[in-house]
């Protein structure tokens, strides 16, 4: 069987959490292929693909359209899609919907009806649009967790199958052999500061956990944002100042290699996830499988990742979050049980667990 992947979002300017999962999926497809068969990546027309040049995928192939052009073609058409090809999977809602091709399309989450205001507005339209169009058309629609596919229910007339499919933790964020060089580069002190990945946009809670460490026994420690600035103008050095945090309470690092990211997440006291909403919640399981301690928001899908191994505080609550940071930090027992039950759920997670599914999926829909 020959897919095609298509891993545009690997060269959005902003790639986020999806741009890791284009890429880790194409790769994980790739690396557990059968015999006959190949995984070719498409993109909008590029000057330069390299970016999203993947181990084992054939191409990058280009549309004949830029990325704006390509967008607005597949609002309305199947056209131009990929060939040679006997079935597409769309990681994102850029999809070729409505053809003759079969087409598997990845929702990430239903943040477009369930928190609209931490969208543009264009977004949550051209979100709800894509949907929909996938929910009449798509030969599947991949979720990436049960509370993603019960969300999706409420919203939308589904007439194709839901599949639950998990996500992994890259190759790529193995602790690295120079990982105490990459933190002093950094200015990062092992086990001396909190840590969290994250689109700085209003969705990621941000502001929530800037509140929370200018809290009356919050952990007096720096607070490092892996992390692009998305929509929304979320200043971190404002919200911090407004907190009454010092200046260098609250460092913003931009987007960092995968070798930095790795050594942060290795090396932090704490990785804290509070989303106001989220599909998967990529740096709960990244952190866990890390061997660090995890709190994140009580986001449905946060928690069903979690799976009872880490600190659940309410959405937008920065005093139960400053309380839960000082107990996971100060306590020794509930710090190590967290660790002990983080490792262990991260193993029931795999990008290539999640390849063999998707493989058996494309069997079914081609069936």
């Amino acid at each position: 069987m020959r897919v095609g992947v298509v891993v545009e979002q690997v060269l959005a300017r902003v790639p986020g959490g999806t741009g890791r999962y284009a890429y880790e999926v194409a790769a994980a497809l790739a690396a557990t292929a059968g015999d006959g068969d190949a995984v070719e990546g498409w993109t909008a027309w590029h000057r330069d693909t390299a970016a999203a040049r993947v181990p084992g995928v054939r191409g990058p192939h280009r549309l004949p359209l830029p990325r704006r052009a390509l967008t607005a073609a597949w609002e309305r058409s199947a056209l131009p899609r990929p060939t040679q090809v006997d079935l597409v999977h769309a990681p994102t809602l850029l999809a070729p919907l409505g053809g003759r091709l079969p087409v598997v399309v990845t929702v990430h989450d239903a943040v477009p009806w369930t928190h609209p205001e931490t969208l543009t507005p264009r977004g949550v339209r051209w979100h709800r649009r894509m949907a929909e169009r996938a929910a009449a058309s798509a030969a599947a629609v991949v979720v990436p967790t049960d509370a993603v596919a019960r969300a999706l229910a409420r919203h939308l007339d589904l007439r194709c199958p839901v599949v639950v499919v998990g996500e992994g933790v890259s190759d790529r964020l193995a602790l690295p052999a120079d990982a105490a060089q990459r933190l002093a580069r950094l200015g990062a002190v092992p086990g001396s500061y909190l840590m969290t990945t994250a689109t700085l946009e209003p969705r990621k809670g941000l502001d929530v956990l800037v509140r929370a460490l200018g809290r009356p026994g919050a952990p007096d420690l720096p607070l490092l944002v892996a992390g692009q600035p998305g929509w929304g103008g979320v200043d971190l050095s404002r919200v911090a100042a407004d907190a009454g945090l010092a200046a260098d309470r609250v460092r913003a690092l931009g987007r960092v290699p995968d070798a930095d990211l790795a050594a942060l997440l290795h090396g932090a006291a704490a990785v804290v996830v509070p989303s106001r909403a989220e599909g998967f919640g990529l740096p709960v399981l990244e952190g866990m499988a890390a061997g660090v301690p995890v709190v994140t928001s009580d986001d449905p899908a946060l928690v069903e990742v979690g799976g009872g191994a880490t600190a659940v505080v309410p959405v937008g609550d920065a005093d139960a979050l400053a309380g839960a940071l000082a107990r996971v930090l100060v306590e020794e027992d509930l710090r190590a049980d967290l660790v002990r039950r983080g490792q262990e759920r991260a193993r029931d997670f795999s990008w290539a667990g999640a390849a063999e599914r998707l493989w058996d999926l494309y069997g079914e829909v081609r069936r």
